[in-house]
């Protein structure tokens, strides 16, 4: 079912039945402040694979995982890196995906993902409201592999019917620039993907932050 989160009434409604939908298992899409995400409970492994599957994407691309509050990721490691603090304190919420080394007692599997995770926590207030009730989610963009990424809840229910139960519209995407992402789970924070935040805004943050152009003419 699609409910238009721009009247305060569907909102409300569409807000409690995506919260009730992961619960259950079930997918929804929602929105965030770059691309529409098809969302699934990161603790639910056959949900998990659910939304892949309605991607057509196999587990060697495991889905990236949004939280609701930057305190949150303290619980998914053991170790939360100095760099990986001070950049999302600066960045999040936020186009900042933040990849670490996740906790080898999460009772989750996101697939193929060499005991990593891609954290993010997204700036839009219908994404967060949501994520505060649920928890982790496992979060691609919404649409299916070789389709352009939905820019409102009616484009991806275009592309994935009945395979999700929620889809909360909120209008259009503010921005169809992916967020940037940023590896500090094997020392030395690289960048993995430049996107809607540049180089010199993240070296501000982190100096030891390694060029992205270095890596390229190495």
């Amino acid at each position: 079912m699609l409910y238009d989160c721009t009247r305060v009434r569907d909102r409300d409604l569409g807000i409690a039945a995506a919260i009730k939908a992961i619960g259950q298992g079930d997918l929804i899409v929602l929105p965030t402040d770059t691309v529409y995400g098809i969302g699934a409970d990161a603790f639910t492994a056959w949900s998990v694979t659910a939304m892949l599957n309605a991607k057509g994407r196999g587990r060697q691309m495991p889905s990236p995982v949004l939280i609701g509050s930057r305190r949150t990721l303290d619980g998914l490691v053991n170790y939360v890196p100095q760099a990986a603090r001070d950049l999302a304190a600066a960045f999040w919420p936020g186009p900042l995906t933040i990849v670490v080394t996740h906790a080898p007692t999460l009772q989750w599997d996101l697939g193929e993902t060499n005991g990593t995770a891609a954290v993010r926590m997204p700036l839009h207030p219908v994404a967060l409201e949501v994520l505060a009730e649920t928890g982790p989610m496992a979060v691609s963009s919404a649409n299916r592999t070789g389709q352009p990424p939905a820019t409102t809840a009616v484009q991806a229910r275009d592309q994935f019917a009945y395979d999700v139960s929620v889809y909360l519209e909120a209008g259009p995407s503010p921005s169809t620039e992916p967020s940037t992402i940023v590896d500090v789970s094997t020392g030395e924070p690289r960048i993995l993907r430049l996107g809607a935040l540049s180089y010199h805004r993240l070296r501000e943050v982190v100096p030891e932050l390694a060029d992205p152009r270095a890596e390229v003419h190495q």
